[in-house]
């Protein structure tokens, strides 16, 4: 192995391969009150429900600024009078309006809070004008360290985008930051100079030249959580195709640099590759009122909701690299892939808090070798999940900490997607897996969810009681290890590494026979047919094993 490559393998490895999350993957336990005030549904919070922003705003490329103001439009729950809006500093509030009259704010931290005046009865629906003006933190190393990306292309031409999961929307425009309360609509009103083109979320309403520069407004008709709102500002050149799809004809538009237009026309070919195996998969794209949109950016990539953005330098596998070694990984272009598989997977169903992040992360990572089964066939796909194994840590549980903005391990990129490929054999039935991977895209359609109700889910789908399959994989650094001991005609074998009550059958071949072992913390005793008959386990399940 090259130093290069040695290299490359330990970068992603710390960082968790792809962990496109800004301040998550770090081990942290001492949280402070503003980690609870960003990540639990704090009382001047939980009274209010979104209904509709409007962020019209002017970035100023030259001095890397930003101003403007959110309208945020809300209905009332519970009677009060304090709401909390979140804004990152060195960004600044500079005021609040309500009905014409200006509000009071207290600033603590990252969270505002705003003392309203009118009366905020129940069932109201209100709004507020938010402005605020500020140099945004600059994204050092965008994605992972996020913010904004002031870049400039190969002409000198500004390239600009925005990057923020995990670090917060608030970031860079204010809001309600916190996953569970998505709004239903939103309109983006963007002004640039005139030589540049702003991409955002949604479909483009309309362009108004106003002297030497020009607004972008971008209107999203489903409701969509913060941090997949994003801005992209370049020179782009724009080329588009309508897919035949599940629900009739989904526009696909892809801006890229006007340099990488004929590149990005062959390139992108494994956009509607996706969109035809992930909607055999997972069910109908999400977002077809939004349409889908591929967005070249100066940074890897990112799953903005109907706005993916890309930066994979127009190579096969993750910046020309097979992560899980076998050679699969680069028949597509993984951003392209993972990125967009989060259109399903945390921008349709998207986790409540962020300890249960793994909705997003795992399904997504197990998306891509979905996409290699639908193309290479079922042992492409085995082969190339059982190969990002190498890659998981078991460094700490999959579920994070709740109410305080910390997910768990980056192992819930692909331990969770071995996860989900071990279920997948617990079943047995290829079909009804995918019926189930497409009733969850129904019941939880546009909606926020927990991981106890996606576990509950599959459970009652798959009619076995998974409580402690998921107990053990998540919440757990252990792997199940099988030990077993042939002696003669005899086989012995338990698990071990386990929580209480795990139990988990597993397929063997014993003597060239498929059949199922079940397994427990006690020591059990099979009778062989064959003396000191060799015994295999089956690799699709994510499990060690010992022979004594």
């Amino acid at each position: 192995m090259n130093n290069h490559k040695f290299f490359f393998i330990f970068l992603i490895s710390s960082i968790s391969l792809t962990a496109y999350s800004q301040g998550l993957l770090e081990e942290k336990v001492n949280f402070t009150r503003q980690d609870t005030l960003r990540g639990s549904i704090t009382p001047e919070r939980e009274w209010w429900d979104l209904t509709y922003y409007h962020l019209d705003i002017k970035v100023d490329p030259d001095n890397k600024f930003i101003s403007g103001k959110n309208t945020v439009r809300y209905k009332v729950l519970e009677n009060d009078s304090v709401m909390q809006i979140d804004l990152q500093p060195p960004l600044k509030i500079t005021k609040v309006v309500q009905n014409n009259t200006e509000l009071e704010v207290k600033h603590d931290g990252n969270a505002h809070f705003i003392s309203l005046k009118e009366n905020q009865n129940i069932d109201d629906i209100l709004s507020l004008d938010v402005y605020y003006e500020g140099n945004p933190k600059e994204a050092v190393r965008a994605p992972w360290d996020g913010g904004i990306s002031w870049k400039k292309d190969n002409n000198g031409n500004h390239f600009i985008a925005s990057s923020c999961q995990g670090l917060g929307a608030s970031v860079w425009w204010p809001c309600k930051d916190h996953m569970y309360d998505e709004v239903d609509s939103m309109l983006i009103s963007v002004n640039v100079p005139s030589k540049l083109t702003n991409v955002s979320n949604g479909r483009l309403r309309k362009v108004e030249q106003i002297g030497d520069t020009k607004t972008y407004s971008w209107f999203v008709s489903n409701p969509i959580n913060n941090y997949g709102v994003n801005i992209n500002i370049g020179d782009y050149a724009h080329f588009s195709e309508v897919y035949d799809g599940m629900a009739g004809n989904l526009d696909m538009d892809y801006y890229v640099l006007k340099d990488n237009l004929e590149k990005a026309k062959v390139h992108f070919k494994d956009a509607p590759k996706m969109m035809k195996a992930f909607e055999h998969w997972f069910g109908q794209y999400p977002f077809y009122k939004d349409g889908f949109k591929l967005v070249e950016v100066p940074y890897l990539g990112m799953e903005h909701q109907s706005s993916v953005t890309y930066g994979n330098q127009y190579m096969k596998g993750y910046l020309g690299n097979d992560l899980s070694r076998t050679g699969w990984g680069l028949k597509f272009d993984f951003i392209i892939i993972h990125e967009s598989g989060h259109e399903w997977f945390a921008n349709n169903i998207t986790y409540k808090d962020a300890a249960d992040m793994w909705i997003h992360e795992g399904f997504t990572a197990y998306s891509e070798n979905l996409f290699l089964d639908y193309y290479y066939g079922k042992e492409a796909s085995a082969e190339y999940v059982i190969g990002t194994r190498q890659l998981i840590k078991n460094d700490r549980p999959i579920i994070g900490f709740y109410n305080v903005n910390k997910e768990g391990s980056g192992d819930m990129y692909y331990k969770g997607a071995n996860i989900l490929h071990t279920l997948r054999q617990l079943i047995e039935d290829d079909e009804k897996w995918r019926k189930i991977l497409r009733k969850m895209n129904v019941e939880f359609y546009h909606k926020t969810v927990t991981t106890q109700q996606i576990e509950n889910f599959i459970s009652r789908e798959t009619g076995y009681d998974l409580t402690e399959f998921f107990n053990q994989y998540l919440r757990d650094t252990r792997i199940p290890t099988l030990e077993y001991s042939i002696n003669k005609k005899e086989l012995k074998f338990r698990w071990t590494n386990i929580i209480d009550k795990f139990d988990m059958p597993v397929q063997v071949k014993i003597d060239g026979k498929e059949q199922w072992l079940f397994p427990k913390s006690e020591w059990k005793t099979m009778e062989l047919e064959t003396k000191n008959a060799p015994l295999t386990i089956d690799p699709d399940f994510y499990i060690y094993s010992k022979q004594i």
